[in-house]
């Protein structure tokens, strides 16, 4: 009687836990969070419903977040159990914000992930060069997808705010920690680079130097509408900079991008529009 319950319902959990075909596309978001404060308006304890909202709305196998912090990162991890996530805080272990990465569990599995600082001293924890007066760093994972077995590898940054020198050399960096990865998997970027699409050298720094495509343009889209709008929303974006961006590098087949203009009730989840992509991997794994 015991072995037949049980048995009933191992077939029960199988049918409802999702199946993902082999050429099921992936979803990507890149999300600056806006750090958590209580101090109102637009103070975490109101945002965090709406940032869950978002999430489970339009469903991302992967999220890489900028800005949040620890207990932030801990609460968007009770509010979606579908997820798990990996992060390093930028000033060492739980200290500061992180670039953590969220990922669907019944979907990837991480393989391998790391840590650098975007520095002279890239091992060196919450190291600063070339201007900027706070530490800048990257979190990068290499996933295998559950179903088809294919490998890709996800890298989340967010660049320096000020200084301009810092976000080139920071762009370079990127580009160089990328050459060392296996040259036959795919690579996804995604981040807030605080510099704008198509105005700013950085933009062309990864996509010219670094042989990374934005998957904005990919997609077939040419309006302006920027993703930092400081919690005032579409009046504030139309024509601004597009300063979030999801690039990619390898045999990765641009499907859709967006951005998510999301809110509940006049309250945004952050200051920033989420973007995001649905993106085809190569149809057979490379090896």
């Amino acid at each position: 009687m015991r072995r037949t319950l049980l048995l009933a319902l191992a077939v029960l959990a199988t049918a409802a836990a999702p199946v993902f075909a082999q050429d099921q596309p992936l979803t990507v978001m890149a999300f600056n969070l806006r750090y958590a404060s209580n101090t109102p308006p637009n103070a975490w304890p109101d945002r965090r419903p709406v940032v869950r909202e978002v999430i489970e709305r339009w469903a991302p196998d992967i999220v890489g977040t900028q800005e949040g912090l620890y207990q932030q990162l801990r609460d968007i991890d009770s509010d979606l159990p579908a997820y798990a996530w990996i992060g390093e805080g930028r000033d060492g272990g739980s200290g500061g914000e992180f670039m953590a990465v969220f990922y669907r569990t019944d979907r990837l599995e991480p393989r391998q992930y790391g840590h650098y600082w975007l520095s002279d001293t890239p091992e060196t924890i919450a190291s600063r060069s070339w201007g900027n007066t706070l530490p800048r760093m990257v979190t990068w994972v290499r996933f295998r997808d559950r179903a088809s077995g294919r490998e890709h590898y996800l890298i989340n940054t967010h660049f320096d705010h000020q200084s301009q020198p810092s976000r080139e050399r920071s762009a370079a960096l990127v580009i160089a920690r990328a050459a060392g990865l296996d040259s036959l998997l795919p690579v996804i970027l995604v981040g807030d680079f605080n510099a704008a699409a198509g105005e700013n050298p950085v933009h062309a720094i990864l996509t010219r130097d670094g042989g990374f495509a934005d998957t904005w343009t990919a997609a077939g889209h040419r309006d302006t509408l920027g993703t930092f709008h400081d919690f005032r929303g579409l009046e504030t974006a139309r024509g601004a900079g597009r300063i979030d961006w999801i690039l990619v590098r390898g045999r990765v087949e641009t499907l859709s991008a967006d951005i998510v203009t999301d809110q509940r009730d006049g309250q945004y989840p952050s200051d920033h529009f989420p973007v995001i992509a649905r993106v085809r991997l190569p149809a057979t794994a490379p090896r």
